[in-house]
């Protein structure tokens, strides 16, 4: 009987732990795209930007080196994502040297002056690869700062697209701006001269070109007070960048306006110092994807930390998150979008509900019929069953989905078979003449190997459905899963202490089971 006692408590001690873990349901259990309802969307990766600028990287370091060397050329330039030219260069030994770094990236193909350099299939494959691995991981920061509960970024499709499922998401236009914005943020300097009215303007300042350490970018209207945008001339050279930021904050400038705080990492910080001590009373732009978002006089040596202003409430959050999440190394377009209502996800839900429930009722009353009273000890164990596995999703913070619900239902049926196999076995060692307990116990020992076994063939199925599926079947594997592990307990744990507690309870002699 003590031992009894001891299974009993911790039989209780588990379902308390389970219920608690559920309670409330509507905030402990997570649902998903198709019964929370929300947004789906299909991005494509423009995975040839980050080629192009690998490229016309190369092709900068190439001009760079042959101009030290002083060697002559005709023409450097990036013709394509993948490809650059080098024309015209006679020194073919300073072209080795400006060259040999690309050795390892870019093919060769040279005649006469014109040496051709085409980045290598399978590095240009792996640069796909790492950029979209990159733009899934900056996506998830990103709409993890939303608030958006359990998304999922996953490959869809070709190479370079992503499916992205955002649960409860109601303004879906600026849930995907948030997501596209590249945020390449610079901090630079302003040229003298401007602002512009248009570029044309600009350029008949420049007397019809800018000066080669110069870049013409468009401002937002109120940068200047203007009703239209407005242009102006920057140093190429910025001073920080966005991968110069250790920190970005929600905060208030000096009129108490919305403005972003940031810190930037020392070596930038320093080098922020020399730029600013050496430009006091210029202008400084903020330029957030090639667009100037707000201008600062320099009125002294600034190092670590500073402000972006002149940006609205919603701005400076969206900013913010745009910010911390880091840049996109590559810019995305949306092909599909699928808005999921809330509607269906009840209507989901309501009819899990009722499978469930029916699929328990017909099964129990099998049961019941088939195995008679000890059919009760079987509808305990799959009851117990259902409720650790909610304690345990909920506990997980697990999101569940239409197919979870069908591995819900699915439990039920695993529930059930485990209690046949125990019974089927308990009923033969009856019929060989051993009493009510022995045939119990050796029902139990006899068939638990088979029951480990069945159970560790679908661990691994469910395994491999997390591992290769989509978000959807994922949500079924681990509700799979889960309740693998819970009915290996309540079907084994539970139902042979119930047994137990039952015999304990009549004579040791002359003992039968309702069977």
């Amino acid at each position: 009987m003590k031992r009894i006692g001891l299974r009993l408590l911790c039989i209780a001690a588990v379902l308390t732990l389970s219920v608690v873990a559920l309670y409330p349901p509507d905030r402990k259990i997570n649902l998903g795209l198709d019964l929370k309802g929300g947004v789906r969307l299909v991005a494509q990766v423009h995975t040839d930007d980050v080629l192009r600028q690998e490229t016309q990287s190369a092709a900068e370091r190439v001009r760079e080196s042959l101009t030290k060397r002083g060697a002559t050329f005709t023409r450097i330039e990036a013709t394509g994502p993948r490809e650059l030219v080098v024309d015209g260069v006679e020194d073919v030994g300073a072209l080795r040297e400006a060259t040999f770094e690309l050795e390892s990236l870019f093919d060769q193909v040279t005649t006469g002056h014109l040496s051709t350099f085409r980045i290598k299939p399978d590095e240009a494959e792996r640069i796909r690869r790492e950029t979209v691995d990159q733009v899934m991981t900056t996506i998830e920061r990103r709409v993890n700062e939303l608030g958006v509960v359990e998304p999922s970024i996953a490959r869809y499709g070709s190479r370079d697209q992503i499916d992205i499922q955002l649960p409860g998401v109601t303004d879906v236009e600026r849930a995907k701006q948030i997501i596209k914005t590249t945020a390449q943020l610079r901090l630079t300097v302003v040229d003298e001269r401007g602002p512009f009215a248009s570029r044309e303007a600009a350029l008949d300042a420049y007397g019809g070109a800018l000066p080669p350490d110069l870049e013409l970018l468009p401002g937002h209207p109120r940068v200047s007070g203007s009703s239209h945008d407005t242009y102006f001339a920057l140093h190429k050279a910025a001073a920080v960048s966005g991968k110069d930021l250790r920190d970005v904050q929600p905060s208030r400038d000096e009129f108490n306006r919305p403005a972003v705080a940031f810190t930037l990492k020392p070596e930038a910080g320093a080098r922020f110092g020399q730029v600013t001590g050496a430009n006091i009373n210029r202008r400084l732009a903020t330029v957030l994807d090639d667009r100037v978002t707000s201008l600062a006089t320099i009125i002294g040596r600034i190092e670590d930390r500073g402000q972006i202003v002149g940006v609205t409430l919603e701005e400076m959050r969206d900013q913010v998150i745009i910010l911390k999440s880091g840049a996109l190394p590559a810019s995305i377009s949306y092909g599909a979008q699928h808005t999921v209502g809330p509607s269906l996800g009840q209507d989901s839900i309501r009819a899990g509900l009722l499978a469930s429930v029916a699929g328990l009722g017909l099964v129990m009353a099998f049961m019941l019929a088939y195995y008679r009273l000890t059919g009760l000890n079987a509808l305990v164990s799959i009851v117990l069953n259902l409720v650790i596995l909610l304690g345990l999703l909920a506990f997980m913070g697990a999101t569940m989905t239409l197919p979870g619900i069908a591995g819900f239902v699915l439990t039920i049926g695993m529930g059930v078979d485990s209690n046949v196999l125990i019974f089927e076995r308990i009923k033969e060692e009856l019929a060989t003449a051993r009493s009510a307990r022995s045939a119990v116990n050796a029902g139990f020992s006899r068939v638990w190997l088979t029951i480990v076994d069945t159970h560790i063939s679908s661990l691994i199925a469910a395994a491999f459905l997390f591992q290769f599926g989509t978000a959807p079947i994922r949500g079924f594997a681990t509700t799979l899963a889960v309740g693998l592990l819970a009915n290996v307990f309540t079907a084994v744990f539970v139902s042979r202490t119930l047994f137990e507690l039952i015999l304990s309870r009549r004579d040791t002699t002359g003992q039968t089971l309702s069977i």
